[in-house]
Parts: structure tokens; sequence; C-alpha cells
């Protein structure tokens, strides 16, 4: 049977705000309770780095990898040189996914959501990683189909519309990602997350990029101030649900489950975040108190690295601490390892690697 291309309808979508009232109210609150969080973290940037880590693996995983958290922080914190091995591809995607949220924040500062915006993204996103030979930062220019790997296209899931298609259904997806016609901006992202995977623009990446917009849409929207939330847990933990419901929208225009599962994972996610971060935030507090006893003018610095990297080196933190004295560091290290906030990696007389327990713990 010869299976067509699937042209989604142009938005904005017919969507029964009616049956939707509870969930967007829910998710607005929790957003928000998020936000006032995000605002007033006196030192953001600490937490913030961990947090990206861990949502750039679990939207990472979603398509596959392999990589844990740890993994990518060992993989940082040992400078080695590159393997290419299987694991190590995988972790070299999940760092691309964390430098392509922050090229796409720098992208906000000059334009809005878009195509040139996407593409700047994927661009960064595919970086010597599989899918590099994918055209990366150009929008597809040849058919495809979504199915399991080497399955014909008579078993396809599903079929993307053909290329001669994209310009328009993006140009339409851009300007209502852009709008405030939409009663509510969390069913906007929803809606425009649906349309995102249903045009399937790219060759390769684009779940991953469309899971990155979602909290990026809030952080442009000012519904947070900075584009933090794990979507992607919820996402990869309910991951049949999440494909079955988007398919649900291209198969029978049933809008309302797609959204109402949405709203209920920002919601969960919102949550979610907002118990980490204060997990974090005591923890940080607590060993402020506690490196006082270790009686040296780095503590706070080094202190503030382990929340940035879970996972150190000498190198590492060499790179970061602004002391020229090779000892200064190793005393330091020895201090904490010795306060038992950091751990040594046992079997290493070389290139000792140091591991920040009590915060992986949290962000497990």
């Amino acid at each position: 049977m010869v299976r067509k291309a699937f042209i989604p309808p142009m938005l904005p979508p017919k969507i029964d705000y009616t049956a939707l009232i509870k969930e967007i109210g829910h998710a607005h609150d929790e957003l928000g309770r998020l936000n006032g969080l995000l605002i007033n973290i006196p030192n953001a940037d600490l937490l913030i780095a961990p947090l990206l880590t861990k949502e750039a693996v679990l939207s990472s995983r979603i398509e596959g990898t392999q990589a844990t958290i740890e993994d990518v922080l060992k993989y940082e914190a040992e400078q080695k040189i590159s393997q290419r091995d299987e694991k190590e591809k995988d972790i070299r995607e999940i760092i691309n996914y964390r430098r392509a949220i922050h090229t796409a924040i720098e992208e906000l500062k000059h334009r809005p959501i878009g195509e040139n915006l996407i593409k700047k993204v994927h661009y960064v996103l595919l970086d010597s990683v599989r899918g590099a030979d994918k055209d990366r930062g150009n929008l597809r220019r040849t058919q495809v189909y979504i199915g399991l790997p080497g399955s014909p296209v008579e078993e396809a899931i599903y079929i993307p519309p053909p290329t001669t298609e994209l310009l328009s259904l993006l140009s339409n997806w851009e300007i209502y990602v852009n709008s405030e016609e939409e009663r509510d901006p969390l069913v906007q992202i929803g809606a425009a997350h649906y349309q995102f995977e249903a045009i399937h623009p790219f060759m390769d990446g684009n779940g991953r990029i469309g899971r990155l917009l979602i909290p990026l849409f809030l952080y442009q929207r000012k519904l947070l101030t900075y584009p933090l939330l794990y979507i992607s847990e919820c996402f990869e933990k309910h991951k049949r649900d999440y494909y079955d419901l988007l398919n649900e929208v291209s198969k029978k225009g049933k809008w309302e489950g797609w959204i109402r599962f949405f709203l209920l994972a920002l919601t969960t996610q919102s949550l979610r975040t907002q118990n980490i971060i204060l997990k974090m935030l005591d923890l940080y507090n607590n060993l402020k108190n506690k490196i006082m006893a270790v009686n040296s003018v780095y503590a706070i610095n080094l202190l503030d690295i382990i929340f940035e990297s879970p996972i150190i080196s000498f190198a590492s933190v060499k790179k970061r601490l602004k002391t020229k004295s090779y000892q200064t560091i190793y005393n330091l290290l020895a201090k904490f390892t010795k306060a038992g906030i950091l751990e040594e990696i046992p079997g290493r007389k070389r290139n000792k690697i140091y591991v920040f327990k009590q915060l992986l713990e949290i962000l497990r």
C-alpha cells in the first residue's frame, strides 16, 4: 500500500478551552512558583549549569542515547583526547544540546523564535555527531519517513509533509508561535510543539529542537526568567503516551488529549524543578557554613565550581580557580575531601577525579 505524506492543517487549531480550564490554571500556578524561585536565586548561574545538563541528558535519551549525567560530567572533567566510541558520541550529543540552548538564548536577543533561529540551533546541535551528515543548519531537501530502522516506507509510522510544503508550513508556524492571538500561551506552545514535530523540518534532530523550544518560548514570553524546565523528563517517562497523543492529533485531529497531556507535563515538571532547586539551595547554604572550617580564601570559589560541575579534576579546577599555585589547588581538594564534600574516585594515581555526590543525588 502506498503511503501518502501528511500535511498538517495550518495553525491556529480549534481547541475546546472549556475542557482544559483546570489543567491550564494548575500549569500557570506551578510555572509562576517556579519563576518566583528563579527570580530570587542570588547565584542562579551555579544552579542552572547542572540543571541544563540534566535536561540535555533526558531530551537526548528520548532519541536513544544511553549516557548519564555522570558520564557527561566525568568526560568534561577528564578533558581527554577523543576516542570516538559509541558512548562518547552519546556524550557529545548531550553536550551539543546544552550548547544549543545557550545559542538559542543568545539568538533571542536579536530575533524571535522562527526559521532563522531554529536553523542556527540545529547547526550547533548536530556539530560533529551522528547526524552531522544530515545537512545540519538547513531545512531538509528530500522526503523522509519515520519508522523502525531498516523498515520500508510502506511500514512507516509517519510520513512528514513534502519539501514543497515546508516553507509555507514553517512561515505559518513562525507567525503563530510569535502571535498573541491564542487565548492562552501554554496551550499555544503545546500546539506549536505538535506542529513543529509534524512538519519535521530537518533530516535529523527534530525531536530535540522541538523540546528545546518549549522552555525557550516560556522564556521569550517572560513566563520564566531562564529557559529551565525539565519537560523532557516527563516526555521520556511517558514516551509511549507522548508519541501516541501526537499521532492522535495527526490522524484524528484530537487536540484536547495532547494539550491536556502537555499541560500536565508542564505542571509536573514545574513542581519537580522547584523541589530540585530548593534542595540545591539548602545544600549550598549548608556547605557555605561548613567550608568556614576549611580556612581558605578560595574555598567559596571551589564550592561554586563544584555546584556548576559536580565532577571535577585538578585540570578542570585549575582552569577556573583564580590562583597560579598548584599546591593551593591540591590542598583545597584534599580539605574538601577530608570534610566529606568531595569523594575521590578510587584507583587513580594520576589525573584524579573528584565527585560531589550530594549534588548528584539531588539531580538524579
